[in-house]
This record gives C-alpha cells, sequence and structure tokens, in this order.
C-alpha cells in the first residue's frame, strides 16, 4: 500500500478467492488510513453480489450502496455517500457499462474513490471502447488500483494493455499502438490484421511484475464443490408486476376456500416463471417474456466462462420456455465456430445419449443447457466443471441429482456451481428450502402464507 498512483491485478481462476482478497486488501488500506472511499466496477449481474460478500467476509465498518436504476437514483446514491457521517470506509458499486456516461463519470471523478477494483476486468480489454477510456481516467484519479479477473487475455494477448494501462501505465507505456508495435507483427489487408506475437515471455515477465497468477490446480485446499449465488435485481415495472401477481395470489388463496398442494403450488409456479422472465396469461397460447434480467446475467457467465476462459458450461432451467430463451441467447452471444446442445421435455429419449456424447466429446460444443426435471439425472457432463440454475425445482432430491451431473467419476476439477436469483422472489426462498433439504411440495399447505 505504500506505492503511490499503482496498481495490482489478481488473476485468480474462479472459485480461488480473488473477491475476499480485495476486500482484505481493501479492509487494510482502510484501517491504515489509506483508502476512506472505494469505487468497484462490476459487469451488471455482478454489481448486486458485492454488498452480499461485503456482509460477509468484512471486519471492518463500511457502508456500501449499489448504483443501480435511473441516472438521478445513481447520483443521488454517491451524494448520499459522500455525505455519511460517519467513521467508515465508504464503498460504491457500478456497472461497466454506466462509467462513460458523462453525468455519472463526472460524479465518479467528484466521488474521488483512494481505491478502485476492476471486477472481471477483461471487460475493459479493448483499448477505445468507452468503458475502458472512462476506467483509465477513474484509474489515474485513484492511488490505489485492483484487477480481478481469472481471464486477463481472452482472445489475444493484445488483451494486456488495456488493463494494465488502468493499473499502472508505466509497464507498457500511455500507447496502445507503441504496445502493439512492440509485441504484435501485424500482416493481412493493409498490415492491419495481428497474425502473431513477438517476446510473449518478456510480455508476461512484464504483466507478472503487477500481477499474481492462482489456478484451481495450485490451490489445493479448495473444496471440491464451490456455491456461488449471483444476486439480479428487478427493474421497478418488474418490480411491480411481480408483487402484483403475489398479492393476487395471496388473496384468491386467503378468500376461505379449500386449500390443497396443488393450488399454492401453481401459484408458486407463476412467480417462478416470472423469475424467470416469462408471465403467463391464463388465456395465452405460451409463456411472454416480459423481462431479460436472467437472461442478461447469463450472457455475462457466458462471455466470461465459456467464451473467455474456453471452458465449456452446463445450464440447468426448470421451464421449457426459459431452456429455448436461453438457446436463443446462445446462438446470439457464442461464435459461430462454438456450438450447443439440449435436453428437455420434447427431445425423444432415444436423441439424448447421442447429445451427452456430443457436449463430452466435441470441443466445439461448449454449452449443455437442459430442462432440470429432464436432464438432472442418469447422465454425465464432466466434459464442464462449472454449472448455472437458471431456475430450479421444488424436489431436493432432484436438485441434489443435477448437482452430480458434473460431479461424478471422470471430474478431474473442483466444480463451481451459480445460481442465478432474483432478488426478493420466490428464487430465494426456493434456495432456502433446498439448502435445508426440504421437499416444498411437502410443506406447502402448512406453509403457504410464507411464500406470498
Amino acid at each position: 500500500m505504500q506505492n503511490i498512483n499503482k496498481g495490482f491485478g489478481l488473476l485468480f481462476e474462479m472459485g480461488c478467492g480473488k473477491t475476499l482478497t480485495a476486500i482484505a486488501i481493501a479492509g487494510a488500506g482502510y484501517q491504515m488510513g489509506k483508502v476512506e472511499r472505494l469505487l468497484i466496477v462490476a459487469p451488471t449481474s455482478v454489481v448486486a453480489v458485492w454488498p452480499k460478500e461485503l456482509q460477509e467476509y468484512a471486519k471492518f465498518k463500511y457502508t456500501c450502496k449499489t448504483l443501480l436504476g435511473e441516472k438521478k437514483q445513481r447520483i443521488k446514491q454517491i451524494d448520499d455517500l459522500l455525505k455519511f457521517p460517519f467513521k467508515a470506509l465508504k464503498v460504491a458499486v457500478i456497472n461497466y457499462e454506466s462509467t462513460w456516461r458523462p453525468e455519472i463519470l463526472e460524479k465518479l471523478k467528484e466521488f474521488d474513490a483512494d481505491m478502485v477494483i476492476a471486477d472481471e476486468s477483461q471487460r475493459i480489454k479493448t483499448y477505445d471502447a468507452a468503458q475502458s477510456k472512462a476506467m483509465h481516467e477513474l484509474g489515474d484519479q485513484a492511488r490505489y488500483k485492483l484487477i480481478l479477473s481469472g481471464t486477463p487475455v481472452q482472445t489475444a494477448a493484445i488483451d494486456i494493455w488495456s488493463q494494465s494501462r488502468f493499473l499502472d501505465k508505466s509497464v507498457f507505456g500511455d500507447n496502445f499502438f507503441k504496445f502493439r508495435g512492440r509485441y504484435a507483427i501485424m500482416g493481412g489487408y493493409g498490415n492491419k490484421k495481428i497474425v502473431g506475437y513477438k517476446d510473449l515471455e518478456g510480455l508476461i515477465k512484464k504483466e507478472h511484475s503487477i500481477a499474481f497468477r492462482v489456478t484451481k490446480d495450485e490451490a489445493l485446499d479448495l473444496p471440491e464443490q464451490t456455491f456461488e449465488t449471483r444476486k439480479i435485481q428487478f427493474n421497478q415495472k418488474e418490480k411491480n408486476l411481480y408483487e402484483r401477481i403475489k398479492k393476487d395470489s395471496y388473496a384468491e388463496l386467503d378468500g376461505g376456500g379449500h386449500i390443497t398442494a396443488t393450488t399454492v403450488l401453481t401459484r408458486l409456479l407463476r412467480l417462478q416463471q416470472l423469475a424467470g422472465g416469462f408471465l403467463v396469461q391464463d388465456d395465452a397460447q405460451k409463456p411472454q417474456l416480459v423481462s431479460r434480467a436472467k437472461l442478461d446475467a447469463l450472457a455475462d457467465i457466458i462471455e466470461d466462462y465459456v467464451i473467455g476462459s474456453g471452458k465449456k458450461l452446463v445450464i440447468f432451467a426448470r421451464f421449457i420456455a426459459e431452456v429455448k430463451a436461453i438457446m436463443e441467447l446462445a446462438d446470439k452471444v457464442l461464435p459461430k465456430e462454438l456450438k450447443q446442445v439440449a435436453i428437455y421435455g420434447d427431445i425423444k429419449k432415444e436423441d439424448r445419449g447421442d447429445i451427452v456424447k456430443q457436449f463430452q466429446e466435441n470441443p466445439k460444443i461448449v454449452l449443455f443447457i437442459g430442462q432440470i426435471d429432464t436432464a438432472g439425472t442418469g447422465i454425465t457432463l464432466t466434459a464442464a466443471d462449472t454449472c448455472v440454475y437458471y431456475s430450479k425445482n421444488f424436489n431436493y432430491a432432484t436438485y441434489s441429482q443435477s448437482l452430480s451431473r458434473i460431479h461424478r467419476i471422470g471430474q478431474r476439477n473442483c466444480c463451481t456451481y451459480i445460481d442465478l436469483e432474483i432478488e426478493g422472489t420466490i428464487d430465494e426462498l426456493i434456495s432456502k428450502a433446498l439448502s435445508r433439504k426440504e421437499d416444498m411440495a411437502k410443506t406447502v399447505v402448512d406453509n403457504w402464507r410464507d411464500f406470498f
């Protein structure tokens, strides 16, 4: 913490503790009197994770604001932090896409963070992107900086310049084209395409002079299974819709009629479908997509851990509409050479074995999308070591079985599970019930008011 206007990279693979380490560093800076204001910039789907991580790990006084919502609301939250009257680390968390918006960028400069943390810093790999330039400005103003990434170089060694420029421009210089001339071999039409690299050993040595790399293989004390929750927020319109349906469901159940497990579960299903982004109208032919909150969060994960890390990924969802929406998303975000496979209720049983085999053996098939009740048992998906739960069902036995699709004989890596949960919805209640190893279908009649 003694160097002025210097930065450092925590290049930890997922599950190796980079968030915990970053919180410890920020906390040490605060206790030493070096850091009073902390700015954390993260992908949108990760912004809401940071307050939870701080609550769990921070053993120092802090106050935290997530800068979400309308522009005026974000600016007010920064003002509230600046006016906070008590001694505590003032923490602002914002998504990358908002940092370069003129009024917000000026307000972030006024916040004048002592430390800036760039979480999943590969998001600023493009040297001339608006959010990269904004981060360079904020980094130049800050006294201390951290980048957190398991994949700092996603597609090319050239990706490291912008991230290093944010940390410490003395390492690779302040000019991207000089950096490219030093390490890249140009060719192709007009001599404008990178066709190779030179002195990569020297580049890596310089990069590691301000960074520390940790892989899962090196972290020998890691548990075999790591669980992570991505908290996602509805916008106000989506919140209002969810609350309306929730209140209507309560009113129907509280109307004095005979309550059965079926009547309660039917209404819970409707809430869960809405948490997944779909509104099911009574007279509609099919569910209507009314929210992309979870899909956007999933797109972040696919970008980071499939496109960025070159790994395969398993995604489970409860409803066919969700599975098909995820398939459409994958078609949009995956490069043309990478493919997906899926198993859900409409897929013939005799075709499923070949689908699993393709995922296990074909390096170009990087996503397996499964309906949890259909694909959560009896198959092996050890080509992946990471599994995302877009949504889960109410049955603990089915959930437990689905965990074992990647965590079984043949798996050589630690397994990571990521739950996508809409904050303040049925998603959280389902996760709590499953953590207690409960089958909700057996308890909803007696405890139905707990869910609405």
